[in-house]
């Protein structure tokens, strides 16, 4: 992606012809719209054909518009507000079945997060995992709930796991400060990235601790200091993110880890089924 890609536009803006001015106007007035409208759309709402808006995005120095869009995408998705994520969502969805709208969207997610994701990195994240000393684990806003669903399920695997809760500064520091070398932090943040969530990182990096970075791309402010960096496609739906991709991304880390270590699994569970049993956790006539 171009530096800034509206700064861009702006700059060239006196020698765009005068479709490519009414292209460019819409994109810069309305950034938050035109990242999530098709070529054709684009092109509908001023007036010029698809095949301009494609040969707008070519002298943008793009192979062609998808490119374009997904730049587009990566420049904004961090700045949107709340108001502006409800927006978008209305002029995506439009006259769609909004049930067929956001649950197709959210396939798609999924989809492609599957075609890109990293099999060395998941391994390595896994492996991560497993040896870590002591695990703790980051998330803040919408991502404490990825958080708090990986704290609960791999803590009935190891007994080492530690949640960080969504804090200032000074709890932060107060929950990580034995964080050390052999100990991992996997934290996990989706635009708009969460201030707290980097400070995590940066302070277990300094700390000498192993970082896994679960976020949406590599323009992503934790994977500078990450060591391992896994991608999953998020995306808002009205002011709700999306969270889908990352949910299936974890589910797969638990599916390999506790394979990795099926006899301890086994015996845990085993130990759970008596205990629920024993004290009637789940209702038995359904």
């Amino acid at each position: 992606m171009q530096e800034d890609l509206l700064k861009a536009i702006e700059e060239k803006m006196p020698r765009f012809s005068k479709s490519q001015k009414l292209i460019a106007g819409f994109i810069l007035e309305h950034y938050e719209k035109a990242a999530y409208m098709t070529a054709l759309k684009l092109g509908n709402a001023v007036n010029v054909s698809e095949s301009t808006v494609v040969r707008f995005a070519i002298s943008m120095g793009y192979e062609g518009y998808p490119q374009l869009q997904r730049s587009l995408q990566s420049h904004i998705k961090n700045r949107l507000t709340s108001l502006q994520r409800m927006d978008v969502t209305r002029s995506r969805i439009g006259d769609e079945n909004p049930v067929a709208a956001v649950l197709n969207q959210d396939i798609d997610k999924i989809r492609r997060t599957l075609d890109t994701i990293d099999r060395t990195s998941f391994d390595k994240a896994v492996s991560a995992i497993i040896n870590a000393k002591r695990i703790y684990i980051q998330g803040a806003m919408s991502s404490g709930i990825l958080a708090s669903f990986m704290h609960y399920y791999l803590r009935l695997i190891f007994d080492k796991v530690t949640l960080v809760g969504a804090v200032g500064k000074t709890e932060l520091y107060q929950q990580m400060i034995h964080i050390t070398r052999g100990d991992l932090l996997i934290a996990m943040s989706f635009p708009r990235y969460a201030s707290g969530t980097i400070e995590a990182c940066r302070f277990a990096r300094e700390s000498g601790a192993e970082i896994i970075a679960i976020t949406d791309s590599e323009n992503s402010p934790l994977t500078q200091y990450a060591d391992v960096s896994l991608f999953a496609y998020s995306d808002m739906v009205s002011f709700v993110d999306s969270l889908v991709a990352p949910m299936s991304l974890i589910n797969a880390l638990f599916a390999m880890v506790s394979a990795d270590n099926r006899c301890n699994v086994e015996q845990t569970f085993a130990k759970l089924e008596q205990l629920w049993e024993k004290n009637d956790v789940y209702k038995k006539d359904v």
